[in-house]
């Protein structure tokens, strides 16, 4: 009898060290839209929809001003995002190739140490498969039932217990049709009641879920009540619509389609979109809150890049400007960020790893390109941080990007440099390399470039155009 009290004793001491474990780590909740231009939100100025759940993370978190896509199209976007490396390193450089076997994501990390891990929505990373669910090279992420890897559908539902894209053509294809989805079946509810589920089924341990919204990107259209909600509402139009040639760099050429009228006519459905969004970025919050775990919850709430919305005569991305690189970066987490602290020091997508690791106060050395910035989002920095950060293109219209919180000094192989005030000039209109004034800027930001390129390898460099302005004086 003694002997079976003593095991007993040491059971339940083991099942309390168990569950103190437990309890001291952190879920990890990642909501990642796709192309989605910052200033539709309040909490970065936004006027025209009210986002008040993610504001709300906002007030509570930290919100970043200065964060960008180290390459502001999709898969390169995301494949440094969950790996802190440069595109040319996994070697995602551009849309539709897919990640090396070797690279280590912090979902990798993560599940090793006993998360459960999943993922819904756009992977992308995985190659040509389109729509292809449940991709079998998991990286980490290991309920990828709802992972698809390409494409922005609009309309699923469960056939066999599995997912489905809904809405089909003529032939039994899929399609981007809405095709009378609704608040079951839309895009962004359904993958996000996925994220409720699992939620629900893993609240007792340690998870890390990542959510990956296939909009506000194209087509904008959305279902009802938000397709009509912003119906009469003014669309602004952008003042860099139209421009001066002088004032527009060989990279950031307009596209004569964009209109005035056209932008009337798109964004009504952006803005609804976007309302969407936050309105399951609520129900997650709340889902979180009758689990009675928020508190012990680190949301993150980013997209992929940006959409220039019809600034300087563009949609879409793909180049520097900040209406397609910067990305809103907001994080959550109460038990070690101060409420509504503001970083505005300039970070990218290589940033996340190393720092969300450390806030996870996850053990073992996992190298990375980018920086911790742990202490900058808890306001406890000690030491100088430097406040320059580094960006690239694509293949084939190739340029490098050094950005601060004040400045941005663009090379590149089809035009000379470019260098813009942020602050002072945000429409990114003048270009003031060359003026006096700035020539210790542009010198302090053209080092900064020759420094990563040669400490990272990137082969933009060896491009004659772009080696040369790296080197001159």
């Amino acid at each position: 009898m003694k002997h079976l009290l003593t095991r007993c004793l040491v059971l339940m001491l083991s099942l309390a060290t168990l569950t103190a474990t437990a309890a001291d780590k952190p879920n990890l909740l990642i909501i990642q839209t796709d192309e989605h231009h910052f200033g539709t939100l309040g909490c970065y100025g936004g006027t025209i929809v009210d986002t008040q759940h993610i504001d709300w993370l906002a007030e509570q978190g930290v919100l970043c001003t200065s964060f960008y896509a180290v390459t502001p199209v999709c898969s390169p976007s995301r494949a440094s995002l969950i790996s802190g490396r440069y595109p040319q390193k996994t070697p995602v450089v551009t849309n539709n190739i897919p990640l090396n076997n070797n690279v280590i994501t912090f979902a990798s990390i993560l599940s090793q140490q006993g998360y459960a891990t999943g993922f819904a929505g756009k992977w992308h990373l995985d190659g040509d498969g389109k729509p292809q669910w449940s991709p079998e090279r998991k990286f980490g992420f290991e309920d990828n039932r709802f992972m698809f890897n390409r494409g922005h559908w609009k309309k699923f539902s469960m056939v066999n217990n599995k997912p489905r894209v809904a809405a089909r053509d003529g032939k039994g294809q899929p399609t981007y049709n809405l095709a009378g989805a609704n608040k079951d079946t839309f895009s962004t509810d359904f993958l996000c009641d996925r994220a409720v589920d699992f939620i629900k089924a893993n609240s007792s341990n340690p998870f890390c879920y990542y959510i990956s919204l296939p909009d506000p990107h194209g087509p904008n259209t959305v279902r009802a009540p938000y397709d009509t909600m912003y119906a009469d509402a003014k669309i602004p139009i952008p003042t860099t619509l139209k421009r001066d040639p002088e004032q527009v760099p060989n990279w950031g050429k307009p596209d004569a389609k964009v209109t005035a009228a056209q932008l009337r006519r798109i964004m009504p459905a952006y803005y609804g979109m976007v309302k969407c969004i936050d309105d399951n970025v609520g129900k997650l919050i709340q889902t979180l809150r009758s689990e009675e775990i928020l508190d012990n919850t680190i949301i993150v709430f980013t997209s992929d890049h940006g959409d220039l919305c019809g600034e300087h005569g563009r949609l879409n991305k793909g180049v520097p400007y900040e209406g397609s690189a910067r990305i809103p970066f907001i994080i959550y987490y109460p038990e070690r960020l101060p409420k509504g602290h503001v970083v505005h020091e300039a970070l990218t997508t290589v940033d996340f790893f190393p720092t969300i690791l450390s806030m996870m106060q996850t053990q073992g050395n996992h190298p990375s390109d980018g920086r911790n910035a742990l202490h900058l989002l808890q306001d406890t920095l000690q030491t100088q941080w430097q406040d320059l950060t580094f960006l690239r293109s694509t293949p084939g219209t190739e340029w490098l990007a050094a950005v601060s919180s004040h400045y941005k000094f663009v090379i590149s192989r089809s035009d000379r440099p470019w260098l813009i005030d942020l602050k002072n000039d945000p429409n990114e209109v003048v270009n003031l390399f060359g003026d006096p004034k700035y020539a210790k800027i542009a010198a302090q930001m053209r080092a900064g470039l020759v420094q990563y390129v040669r400490q990272h390898n990137d082969t933009h460099a060896r491009i004659p155009q772009i080696q040369a302005q790296l080197l001159s004086r």
